[in-house]
């Protein structure tokens, strides 16, 4: 008889514990059921997860703590401590001691990542303005993880049960926005894109509006020249690859009049372009997903929210959203691999 397969193990990175990222991981995973179908693994430290557990008064709130992912207990909550010691929790303050713990946090989960130890890794939010040091001159997680596993491309993606956003450029400074605007960049993310939402998403023939760059997009050239000289070229060669791709759209329009309903994604050109309206619709229940990687990553869609931290008041359904997803995606491969 075959051994029973374990389930698959989903790492937590701790990000910045002076945020609401333990507070709504612990409250995330308070109910048994989140983790019925995954083994989590909170990358951090035990006496952080005790500080949290007292303030919050979570007494039914057990976990084990191990060494190494050999040690791993399934169906029970597993902390990692990453630093020898713990630095002093103090919510709502930016220190670089939390800064440092983040670091460490993130750099373990993303290499047992990499070396499929654990089958996705979630992140709870971290404090760009603090970590970035020399140690770590990236913008954030997405272009960590991408440059740590070796992808040459990935697409950040905004995901809820009714609506999928990615967008062209990410963390990128407002100014810097319509030269980064491509025929090459828009035609590579739109591809990830689509390809994401059928293998990661189980969605056969996907299709995507593509927003333009300017007001009205661009009015046929009378508000800007981008969408007719950049964005309808990559969007007629995409099609003319069998691709189901449609726009230029008006951004405010589109959402306006509820157009992406009838779109598996909404491919946006910059951050707020697709941000604003995604986070308007599903702030407490929205997930970050980093498309194109050879590994599985998502994470809340909200910041360390220093101004509520320690509150006991930060709603943890993003962080839930963000472990199910994961869950969700991982299921889906092994599905795609059955069939093969």
């Amino acid at each position: 008889m075959n051994a029973k397969k374990q389930k698959p193990i989903i790492g937590i990175s701790i990000g910045d514990i002076n945020g609401i990222g333990v507070e709504v991981t612990l409250k995330a995973l308070a109910d048994s059921r989140v983790y019925k179908s995954f083994t989590p693994v909170i990358y951090g430290h035990g006496k952080v997860i005790t500080f949290y557990r007292k303030l919050m008064s979570l007494e039914d709130f057990n976990f084990t703590q191990i060494r190494t992912l050999d040690e791993i207990q399934h169906r029970k909550i597993n902390v990692i401590n990453v630093m020898e010691e713990s630095p002093e929790v103090i919510p709502g303050v930016e220190t670089t001691e939390a800064a440092k713990m983040a670091l460490e946090a993130l750099k373990a989960a993303v290499a047992d990542l990499k070396d499929r130890k654990i089958q996705a890794l979630v992140t709870a939010p971290l404090n760009k303005n603090n970590l970035n040091t020399a140690d770590f001159h990236f913008i954030g997680h997405t272009e960590f993880i991408t440059d740590f596993v070796g992808a040459k491309e990935s697409l950040m993606m905004m995901v809820d049960e009714s609506l999928r956003v990615a967008m062209v450029t990410g963390h990128v400074p407002l100014a810097k926005v319509p030269q980064t605007v491509t025929k090459e960049r828009i035609q590579k993310k739109a591809t990830i894109f689509l390809t994401s939402l059928e293998k990661d998403f189980g969605i056969s023939k996907p299709k995507i509006a593509i927003l333009g760059l300017n007001p009205h997009a661009g009015e046929d050239g009378l508000l800007g020249e981008e969408e007719e000289k950049i964005i309808k070229p990559a969007i007629k060669e995409l099609k003319d690859q069998n691709k189901y791709v449609f726009g230029p759209y008006p951004a405010d329009g589109f959402f306006g009049m509820m157009h992406q309903t009838k779109f598996d994604g909404v491919l946006a050109m910059y951050h707020d372009q697709g941000l604003i309206p995604f986070k308007s619709i599903a702030f407490s229940s929205g997930v970050n997903f980093t498309a194109g990687l050879p590994v599985i990553r998502t994470s809340p869609d909200h910041g360390t929210a220093y101004n509520i931290a320690g509150k006991n008041i930060a709603d943890e359904g993003s962080m839930r959203a963000a472990l199910m997803l994961a869950s969700d995606i991982i299921q889906q491969h092994e599905a795609g691999e059955d069939t093969e």
